[in-house]
């Protein structure tokens, strides 16, 4: 069977078919002009601008009509980022690239206008299963930190990362996470298959982390925050360490969080759990309710693999989270689709599963969305425990070429047009067959995201207040409408 591959389009190409803020935003006089990007099924729209529309006035709308309500007047959490992990695998993938593909890629994903604008990025402190190999920065038995040395970064991770600096215009917001302490702090003397960090080493291994941020930041790479522990609930075949809710907020109250204050980094983003959202309220609620640990922590990440277990994305643990601690910030941290499979490079479902999620996510709280790899090779590695996964850009080492799945797209959608430091804003549509969110950005533009998981070519009325303009949504499609 031939292999059809999807070759990304000239974005913006001309196709003719935190808690709740009190502070209101008036909606502008001017506010008129609707233009229509559309990544769609069955088509060659790809983050495509398709038509300029006008808000005019309308009648009152009727319920046998389908219609997004949008009300730029109530204002939410602000953005602060969209991006995706840094990771070996994509940097070694990166730098097997030629150089024109090299630049394409960076462009692709970092520049404003020319790609999709990513600005937040997610590290891992040590190796992590998306490594060609295990390893640790210091030597065996080194609790002292004598040894610590970050040279195996320096071949491909420290690079890719300042390249994708560069790209970005010299920022973006990097957080960093830890897979595993080194084997001999820990009760199974390995950094894989679970095991658990020994009571007598939680200081060296906060202050390990610590000297990591800041050896970092000595090489030009400054840290925006950190999480204690990669899934600290999941026994895996690679890296892993299990913390409890309890041992997760004893560790911050007595060590970390303190390290980190007498290191000058306590203006670091401590984001807690980094885990699943199935478990998210429990496990983040015990730290937020300890006002010794508290006071350490900005915030909670998760990420989606609770589907793991046959059900569906609880977007409601994120909901009762927000909720209950409105003063506490959302990050999704990680989620990427598993088990890779070339064949499936073009499934339309990929893109459909991020659309789905950073909906829901933003509509939840969620302050900043971090992708998993930003790129995989052909074998959606490189990995060295084999659990090899999807991308939104692959690159086919075998040949030097770029595979663009339609995640890269989807997630386009939000991340070229919802700038940081914009507000979500209500965006409610009348028939659960669409799904919307929205945001005021900075620049007083509303972006508004709609999406169409379904089969059928969906028409609806954009409404504000007394004005309004009528849209179609194609079937399986995403579209933002920027409106200015």
């Amino acid at each position: 069977m031939k292999k059809r591959f999807i070759i990304p389009l000239m974005i913006g190409a001309v196709y003719s078919a935190s808690a709740q803020s009190k502070k209101t935003v008036p909606v502008a006089p001017a506010r008129s002009k609707v233009t229509v990007y559309v990544t769609a099924k069955n088509t060659d729209l790809k983050l495509s601008k398709t038509e300029e529309l006008k808000l005019a006035a309308i009648k009152p709308p009727v319920e046998t009509e389908v219609s997004v309500f949008v009300d730029p007047t109530k204002t939410f959490q602000t953005m602060i980022g969209i991006g995706g992990a840094l990771t070996d695998a994509s940097a070694e993938t990166f730098y097997k690239l030629p150089a024109d593909k090299q630049k394409e890629f960076l462009t692709a994903y970092y520049d404003k206008e020319n790609g999709i604008g990513y600005t937040f990025a997610r590290t891992h402190i040590q190796s992590c299963d998306f490594s060609s190999d295990s390893y640790s920065y210091i030597k065996d038995n080194d609790a002292s930190l004598k040894t610590f040395d970050i040279s195996h970064d320096q071949k491909y991770r420290i690079p890719f990362i300042k390249a994708v600096q560069k790209a970005a215009g010299g920022k973006v917001d990097l957080f960093v996470s830890p897979w595993s302490p080194p084997a001999f702090m820990k009760t199974n003397s390995d950094m894989s298959h679970g095991g658990k960090l020994k009571p007598e080493y939680r200081q060296n291994w906060a202050d390990f982390m610590v000297k990591f941020i800041k050896t970092y930041e000595k090489e030009g790479m400054p840290i925006w925050g950190l999480t204690p522990q990669n899934e600290p609930l999941a026994t895996q075949k690679w890296e892993s360490c299990l913390f409890t809710a309890e041992e997760e907020r004893d560790f911050v109250k007595g060590y970390l969080g303190p390290a980190l204050q007498k290191a000058g980094l306590g203006s670091k983003k401590l984001i807690v759990f980094d885990h699943n959202r199935d478990m998210l309220y429990h496990y983040a609620s015990t730290i937020f309710n300890d006002p010794e640990a508290s006071k350490y922590v900005w915030g909670a990440g998760y990420h989606w693999y609770e589907t793991w277990t046959g059900a569906g994305q609880q977007f409601e643990s994120e909901r009762r989270l927000h909720e209950a601690f409105p003063n506490k910030n959302l990050v999704f941290t990680e989620g990427c689709v598993e088990k890779f499979s070339f064949d499936r490079v073009n499934d339309w479902s990929l893109g459909e599963r991020y659309g789905t999620s950073m909906i829901n996510d933003f509509n939840a709280g969620t302050v900043a969305w971090t992708d998993w790899n930003v790129l995989l090779d052909e074998q959606g590695g490189p990995n060295h425990v084999g659990n090899f996964c999807f991308a939104p850009i692959h690159a086919d080492t075998r040949n030097g070429s770029l595979i663009y799945t339609n995640e890269y797209y989807y997630i386009g959608h939000f991340s070229k047009y919802i700038k940081p430091g914009a507000k979500r804003i209500i965006s409610s549509a009348s028939r659960d067959r669409l799904l919307t969110t929205a945001y005021l950005n900075p620049d007083g533009k509303i972006a508004v995201i709609v999406m169409n998981p379904t089969d059928s070519e969906i028409k609806y009325n954009l409404v504000f207040a007394n004005k309004g303009t009528a849209v179609t949504s194609l079937p399986h499609s995403i579209e933002t409408l920027l409106v200015e």
